[in-house]
């Protein structure tokens, strides 16, 4: 019982990273004496000092004896900074109590056998479900080196995101488009296409003043901005690329010869049959250490994404109003002939957001826990 109750306490401290761990998972730690709280630490952002070490630093020289509570495996290798177990050890700390096994082959399981060789107690598997939940986006990378994608539209009670013109400001709310920044602010990378940018003129990027949490996001880095557009329509005078220096992505055939701000880079590595490959596009991703991706796109895109089983959150921010059937559909994609072969999302989570339903699916509800 009071393993659970301090791991509680824990997992707390590591949902404090949320928005500035990336590409490190998120971490909390509680050193326990005499059934009081002695040390407790966060990891903060890469480079800065892991969450054991603040939390046997705050306890200073009291830890001989004492249990820590740990969100994920301590690492046993250096990486930007020195190994956690060490520190551990000598610290005199008697026991470890550990929600999950970190997935970095590089980490996974030889924290915990290091330190049962020189003598802790381990107990590991505490609150597990609830720390990988915290670290899907982690978890996911480093199980397939693909990020956890997250796709976002809003649409109208019949499930159409814009008139037959195009006119699609606004169905949603003023609240529900707030709480969208919540989510940008969250992850690494804002996917969209070409099409909607040149159909919305979207910044596709973070607005803080939209955001009602405390002032030490100002600082957070803005998400790098991945465009895809195969037929180089985007232009360096369009305002998505005037009006924001936020590292931006085009996802190319091939170059053009324009001449591009620092802050814009063409990427050619993601085709296959001069067509852009998604899958290629979300490894790549990947590769560079980026954990997860918010997509705003349209019916196109939106369906690929869906029908090549790349989207494993879909959120929805429903209006009650009525578009017709003329009016654009969510998705765009092949026709189904049975209803078994159709695809099936799961309900997560639905919260009512002024006049807006916000619906959050899965794809697979247990990915997170296997």
């Amino acid at each position: 019982m009071n393993d659970i109750f301090y791991m509680k306490e824990a997992l707390k401290l590591a949902e404090k990273g949320k928005l500035t761990t990336a590409p490190n998972p998120n971490v909390g730690c509680i050193i326990v004496k005499n059934k009081k709280i002695i040390g407790m630490g966060w990891h903060k952002k890469p480079g800065d000092l892991h969450a054991e070490i603040i939390a046997i630093n705050m306890a200073k020289e009291n830890t001989f004896g004492s249990t820590a509570y740990v969100t994920l495996e301590p690492c046993n290798h250096y990486g930007k900074t020195p190994p956690c177990c060490q520190k551990l050890l000598t610290s005199g700390i008697q026991r470890i109590v550990i929600a999950t096994i970190d997935p970095n082959p590089k980490v996974s399981g030889k924290g915990i056998d290091f330190l049962k060789k020189n003598g802790i107690i381990i107990n590991y598997g505490i609150m597990e479900k609830e720390a990988k939940e915290i670290n899907k986006n982690f978890f996911k990378r480093m199980k397939t080196g693909l990020p956890w994608t997250q796709l976002k539209l809003g649409v109208s009670l019949d499930g159409r995101i814009a008139l037959n013109n195009g006119e699609s400001k606004w169905i949603t709310s003023h609240t529900s488009r707030k709480d969208v920044h919540k989510f940008r602010s969250q992850n690494q990378v804002i996917l969209s296409s070409s099409k909607t940018i040149i159909n919305d003129n979207p910044l596709l990027n973070v607005r803080y003043k939209n955001i009602n949490e405390n002032k030490e996001m100002e600082i957070i880095n803005q998400p790098i901005r991945i465009i895809i557009d195969s037929k180089n329509k985007i232009q360096p005078n369009h305002p998505t690329i005037k009006m924001s220096k936020n590292k931006i992505w085009l996802i190319r055939i091939k170059k053009d010869n324009q001449q591009w701000p620092n802050h814009v880079k063409q990427i050619i590595s993601c085709q296959i049959k001069k067509k852009i490959d998604l899958l290629k596009l979300l490894l790549l991703i990947g590769k560079n250490e980026i954990n997860s991706v918010w997509i705003e796109a349209g019916s196109s895109l939106s369906g690929s994404l869906i029908e090549k089983n790349l989207i494993d959150e879909l959120i929805l921010y429903m209006s009650p109003k009525l578009l017709g059937q003329t009016a654009k559909p969510m998705f765009i994609f092949k026709k189904f002939l049975k209803i078994n072969q159709t695809t099936q999302f799961l309900f997560h989570k639905i919260d009512q957001f002024n006049t807006d339903i916000r619906i959050i699916l899965r794809k697979n509800k247990n990915f997170i826990v296997k």
